[in-house]
Parts: C-alpha cells; sequence; structure tokens
C-alpha cells in the first residue's frame, strides 16, 4: 500500500492565548466560520475514511488551537481506530483536557506540543504532560528558541522524563550567534535543522509526490508554502498530480516544509515519528545532559 502524508488546516484561527510571536494570538473566530471548519473537517473524515487504499499519516497543522474544539478531539479518535492510517496527530498548546485520548488507538494517536512561557505555567503543562504518559500517548514538546525563554526550556527539559523529546524552533527573525545555537543544540541536537533556512530551489522534494498539504475546501497544495493548487481531494484529481517535483522556493525555513526535502533525508531521522516530530533514535543511549541556566 502507498503512503500517503496528509497536512489539512481548515479555516479555524482562533486560539486561546496571546503569544508575541504569533499573528493569531488571541484571534476569536465567529460562529460561521467554526460552523464551516466542522463541517469540512467532517469532510475530510469522511474522505479519510473511504480512501482505502493510501496507508495515510495525517497531521493537522490549524492556525490556531484545535483541541479546544470537539469536533478535532472526536476526528483524531475515529481516525486513530481506521486500520489503513498509520498517524494522526495535532499541533496544539495543550491548554485542553486530555481524557478524551482514552478513546483513541495510541498506537496511532499523537500530538506534537509546544510549551509557551508567560501563557502557562510550566506546573499546569507539566501536568498534561503527565497525563499524556499515564495515557500512554506518544508526544514531544518543544518550545521557540527567544533568549527569554532558555531558562525555562532548560527547567522544561530537566522536568520532563528522557523519554519525551523536547523540540526547540528556531525564533523568526532572530540571528544566532555560536554561542546561542551551541545551547539550544543542548537541549535540542536537531537544532541545527531550524536554525537556518534550507536552500531548496530545483532540489528533489516528497512534497506533491507522497505528501500534500489539504485546505478545508479540499483543494490540495504540493506544500503549505506553495500556494499553487495541484487539484482537489474531492474530485480526485489529487491523484493524477502526485508525481515527483523539484522544489520552487528558494528556501524552506519550517519544519513541516523541510522534513520533506529529499536531500536532508530527515524521513530516515524520524521514521514514523515523523509527524509528531520525534525522532527515531529517541531517547538516545544516554540521558540528555543537565544544561545550567544563565541569568
Amino acid at each position: 500500500m502507498n503512503d500517503l502524508y496528509v497536512l489539512y488546516r481548515g479555516p479555524l484561527a482562533s486560539c486561546n492565548y496571546d503569544c508575541p510571536y504569533c499573528p493569531f494570538a488571541k484571534r476569536v473566530d465567529p460562529p460561521e466560520l467554526l460552523r464551516a471548519d466542522r463541517a469540512d473537517l467532517a469532510r475530510f473524515v469522511e474522505w479519510a475514511a473511504t480512501t482505502t487504499d493510501r496507508r495515510l499519516s495525517i497531521l493537522f497543522t490549524p492556525w490556531g488551537e484545535g483541541l479546544t474544539r470537539s469536533w478535532y478531539r472526536d476526528a483524531i479518535v475515529r481516525l486513530s481506530h481506521l486500520p489503513h492510517v498509520a498517524r494522526v496527530a495535532i499541533q496544539t498548546n495543550l491548554a485542553t483536557r486530555t481524557a478524551w485520548l482514552a478513546g483513541a488507538d495510541r498506537d496511532v494517536a499523537a500530538l506534537w506540543c509546544t510549551y509557551h512561557p508567560g501563557q502557562v505555567t510550566r506546573s499546569r503543562f507539566l501536568d498534561r504532560c503527565r497525563e499524556l504518559d499515564d495515557l500512554g500517548v506518544r508526544y514531544s514538546v518543544g518550545v521557540v528558541g527567544l533568549p527569554e525563554h532558555h531558562d525555562e526550556a532548560v527547567a522544561l527539559r530537566a522536568a520532563l522524563p528522557p523519554t519525551v523529546y523536547l523540540w526547540v524552533n528556531a525564533a523568526d527573525g532572530h540571528v544566532y550567534t555560536t554561542a546561542e545555537e551551541r545551547r539550544w543544540t543542548e537541549l535540542d541536537p536537531r537544532f541545527p535543522d531550524s536554525v537556518r533556512p534550507h536552500p531548496s530551489l530545483g532540489l528533489p522534494c516528497h512534497a506533491g509526490e507522497t505528501a500534500i498539504s489539504v485546505l478545508g475546501d479540499g483543494t490540495v497544495r504540493r506544500c503549505h508554502f506553495i500556494p499553487t493548487p495541484i487539484g482537489n481531494l474531492y474530485d480526485g484529481s489529487w491523484r493524477a498530480a502526485l508525481r515527483p517535483r523539484p522544489c520552487s522556493n528558494a528556501l524552506c525555513d519550517c519544519h513541516i516544509g523541510y522534513i520533506h526535502l529529499k536531500p536532508l533525508h530527515l524521513r530516515d531521522v524520524y521514521a514514523d515519528g515523523l509527524l509528531e516530530r520525534i525522532p527515531a533514535a529517541w531517547p538516545p543511549s544516554r540521558a540528555p545532559k543537565s544544561v545550567v541556566p544563565t541569568r
């Protein structure tokens, strides 16, 4: 069975946090948009349920926070029980309850969790992580690599089980010194993947071949970062559109994009943990070394 990685993003853009580095902070969606988002997601789930000739791996990448909406929780539970779905994951701030995951197949469902200092206390975030541990849910945890987040990230790493992977996203617009890059790499060995954009123009990419980006109306793109449509999910035109293509962008600087660049071989690095951002070799044979916070 052929693998297909699907990144889904509906119209939802509301979030319960107001992070200063996010353009969608504290945005409130009107009721009609929420109804449209719910209907779009239901249609997508039905497509996934009936597309049984592909082994699907699905990552929800909402602009806002999806798990505060019941329809995303319900979708993950349902999709996790479909025999042809290898993985279903979502990017989340982990602010909502986690007990609903007891109804999911925890061998399939997974979370990509982001800790936002200043929006939630570390202790409350860690309580949610412990709930996931108790439920046996696969998850990664990460932070945006701003200088003011470093001490919190160090403390988070020390408090998490060594089996939990902690990733760091390079902050947009921040130029890292050699010393800063070293400090962040001590926390996340894969931080060098994120710290500078990857030249991508003309390079072969899985996007548009075995990975696609889907909008709420079914528009299919190669990836989130190349806006030209290549088909639609619901009229079947996406099938004929799948083929090898070189990247048409000069640079690729987002994890959900560059993991598909073939020369980087990051599918080999992450393997079954590609969507929830957990390297296959994690945990390492030795626990991450202790890092002393700087003041």
